[in-house]
């Protein structure tokens, strides 16, 4: 199968959340044509499993703390649970999906982040260019659809939790050596809002100017900054399309488009 151009897709812990929602979702994605990609979180659920075991959960600027045990968990919950029953829901649709962390196939190498000046314990940053460029293209070419968790490996035999739109960024910029590439970050919001409580407030461009003026304004704040920051680096780096839109708008023009220019 030549490939001509590649979706990447990336949902996080609300979607996941919602079993109706999901299930919505899935058939959307599973119904857009050609390669794809589907990347997931779910923080929420790991955050849960957690609050059962009586392990504290800590985050720093949106970001989770992976201790020892909190990897176990979020081992457990991304790359086992979440993950098969995502492929599970996606083979009954007729979508031939592959689950994987990023240690399968050494998909995804990576490397502890430094200590300093914050210690976040077991988690990883990603080089893009040390994505298996290869192994996707075998899948992809097999009609194989990759589904995605953000365990990550460093190639000594460690796990590492990585940022999962960190995951999807430098999949999708890796992607796009083999065909034209859209990354979609899907939530439970229309898009990049002006005004968190107003739907129709999308904001329908983000370019490197106005996102520096939109987080000064603290329109663009929290999760949303790395978020929006991952996307602008995939843009500069090849990605030739990056949306941030509803998951039920997966594949579609609707939302907030990114791109590295003014």
């Amino acid at each position: 199968m030549e490939i001509k151009k590649i979706n990447v897709v990336k949902i996080g812990g609300n979607v996941i959340d919602d079993p109706e929602g999901l299930e919505r979702f899935l058939k959307i994605f599973s119904e857009i044509e050609g390669p794809k990609i589907l990347v997931h979180g779910g923080g929420k659920e790991a955050t849960r499993l957690s609050a059962a075991m009586s392990i504290e959960t800590k985050m720093i600027d949106g970001r989770r703390v992976t201790d020892r045990q909190t990897l176990d968990i979020v081992t457990m919950v991304y790359a086992g649970l979440i993950n098969k029953r995502i492929v599970s829901l996606l083979q009954r649709l007729g979508c031939n999906a592959l689950g994987m962390s990023g240690a399968d196939g050494n998909l995804i190498p990576a490397r502890r982040r430094s200590p300093s000046p914050i210690d976040y314990g077991h988690v990883g940053d990603i080089d893009p260019h040390k994505v298996n460029k290869d192994l996707l293209r075998v899948l992809l070419e097999g009609g194989i659809t990759p589904v995605v968790c953000a365990i990550c490996h460093d190639t000594e035999g460690n796990l590492l939790n990585c940022n999962a739109d960190s995951v999807a960024a430098a999949l999708a910029i890796a992607a796009s050596s083999l065909g034209r590439t859209v990354l979609t970050y899907c939530f439970e919001k229309a898009g990049v809002l002006a005004d968190i409580d107003d739907e129709t407030s999308v904001i329908p461009l983000v370019t490197p100017s106005n996102f520096t003026r939109l987080k000064e304004e603290g329109v663009i704040a929290k999760g949303m900054i790395p978020k929006i920051a991952n996307a602008l680096d995939s843009a500069g780096k090849g990605v030739a399309e990056v949306r941030i839109c509803k998951a039920e708008a997966a594949g579609s023009d609707a939302g907030t488009l990114i791109i590295a220019g003014e």
